[in-house]
């Protein structure tokens, strides 16, 4: 009954797509070189940081039309941090009436640099933190980017922000997540987010990040466990309609918000829905369409479901309720990539 409830609501949603989260990938550059990787990230990116004059364009143009105070944008990349003006282009956020948030592998984020991040108004963070040290740095191909990462956490322990941190689920963690669970608890952790891999882009090539259908079963039963316990507030990321699974691994049932509540503005100025989601579907770009135009009147493949109902959609039991899963499972083709539901 709750799940279908929810569909109704999400059907509204859909109807006034209000945008609610904006992320910008303000850089490609990278101090890591994270083998599950979804963007085109280097030490040295081909492509160039976006000046915030860019994007500051984007933003007027929003406040044209919706309120700022109730959109948060985030900053992410690549790293944020390496770029210099990454504060600069935060408090520009926050004067331009926006909330701002970041997404971060917490290299750079020393007590100092917290510091200015909350001085200029940042408001919430994600760090990236992958299993204990062997796991961590091999997953992010840097020796010390485990030290960095618990650094950072460290850093954020009783500051005035709201935080979490993001855990990648693979073959090489999966066994100790309840040694690991205890170890963030020790270190102040109370949000905490898991995600699996997708078999795409560099991670396809690793096949010791993906889960068995049993691995896959073990990690939801471990989430909703944890829940019942609430010694840490642990949910699963939006990754595609689970089935009996989602109230209890979830604090609301899956909905893809891509193109819905949520836009991205790539560092190439391409507009789309999430990071995640392939270019062909891109709804334009910033250096020659205007991004509220774009929001108004495109986003039909989102917003509009039925080209997916097809193939093994065409005859699930679940369509209404999954509405053919996250944007970011299809492929070039419109082709579903991965039902985990199933």
């Amino acid at each position: 009954m709750q799940l279908l409830q929810a569909s109704q609501r999400n059907k509204k949603r859909i109807q006034r797509h209000k945008l609610q989260q904006l992320f910008w990938e303000c850089t490609l550059r990278c101090n890591l070189n994270c083998i599950h990787c979804g963007s085109d990230c280097r030490a040295i990116a081909e492509q160039q940081d976006m000046p915030f004059a860019d994007f500051r364009t984007v933003l007027e143009d929003v406040r044209t039309v919706m309120n700022p105070a109730e959109i948060l944008v985030v900053t992410t990349g690549g790293e944020p941090l390496v770029r210099k003006d990454i504060v600069e282009c935060g408090k520009a956020i926050r004067e331009l009436g926006f909330h701002w948030g970041m997404v971060s592998n917490g290299m750079l984020l020393d007590e100092s640099m917290c510091n200015k991040l909350l001085d200029a108004g940042l408001e919430t963070i994600g760090i990236s933190l992958d299993g204990f040290e062997e796991a961590h740095n091999w997953i992010r191909g840097k020796k010390n980017s485990f030290s960095t990462a618990e650094r950072a956490i460290k850093c954020l322990v009783g500051k005035k922000i709201v935080w979490d941190v993001i855990t990648c689920v693979n073959k090489k963690n999966i066994g100790y997540l309840d040694e690991f669970k205890r170890y963030l608890i020790d270190l102040g952790v109370k949000k905490w987010r898991i995600f699996t891999i997708v078999p795409m882009g560099r991670a396809a090539e690793h096949p010791e990040l993906q889960l068995s259908e049993e691995q896959f079963r073990e990690v939801m039963e471990f989430i909703a466990a944890v829940r019942k316990e609430n010694s840490i507030r642990l949910s699963f990321s939006c990754e595609g309609f689970l089935g009996d699974y989602e109230l209890k691994v979830r604090n609301h049932p899956f909905f893809c918000q891509a193109g819905v509540n949520v836009a991205t503005i790539l560092s190439d100025g391409s507009i789309s829905g999430c990071l995640s989601i392939r270019s062909q579907y891109y709804q334009g770009n910033i250096y020659r369409d205007r991004f509220t135009d774009a929001w108004e009147n495109k986003f039909q493949c989102y917003r509009d479901r039925e080209w997916m109902h097809t193939g093994p959609c065409a005859d699930c039991d679940v369509w209404e309720l999954c509405q053919g899963n996250g944007m970011h499972l299809r492929d070039d083709e419109g082709k579903l990539m991965l039902c985990k539901y199933k």
